[in-house]
């Protein structure tokens, strides 16, 4: 027993001292991208993917509008739909919506139309005011995450 217990510590004082030189498996994540018609499927001026899927989640840039109002929202959302069709999903698969704003009191007043497109089926939301969006004529934004069933 005073051999197993031994070799026990011995073994264990080993890999203590050569923890740090042990082999490290990595793995690469492995990403689908799509982006408008964008051969690269991506965008190589800004740097950025319009979608970006990992195993079953979409990560959806944010889309813009110039206008906060039931025509640009409206817009804004379809735009949002073509992301999510892209790899067959639909604002059901949305589990996370985050709306960046220069108004969000205007927002507030158009929100019905913005929740037209989930159903009553609504996400976990954040909604953010700030001073301006990257264009700069932009009055809102809207990112989304999906997860897409494996039966899609």
């Amino acid at each position: 027993m005073r051999n197993v217990i031994a070799i026990s510590v011995v073994f264990c004082a080993l890999l203590i001292s050569c923890g740090n030189q042990m082999p490290k498996t990595e793995q690469s994540i492995v990403k689908e991208k799509w982006h408008w018609d964008s051969p690269s499927k991506q965008n190589e001026n800004a740097g950025y993917a319009q979608v970006v899927k990992i195993g079953n989640t979409l990560y959806i840039s944010g889309i813009p509008s110039n206008e906060i109002s039931t025509k640009g929202i409206t817009q804004l959302y379809e735009t949002l739909s073509r992301c999510l069709s892209a790899y067959g999903a639909t604002f059901e698969d949305v589990v996370k919506e985050t709306l960046y704003t220069t108004d969000i009191e205007a927002m507030k007043e158009n929100n019905e139309v913005r929740k037209k497109f989930y159903g009553g089926d609504y996400p976990a939301a954040t909604w953010v005011q700030i001073d301006r969006l990257y264009e700069p004529t932009a009055q809102v934004e809207v990112d989304l995450i999906a997860e897409i069933s494996k039966k899609k």
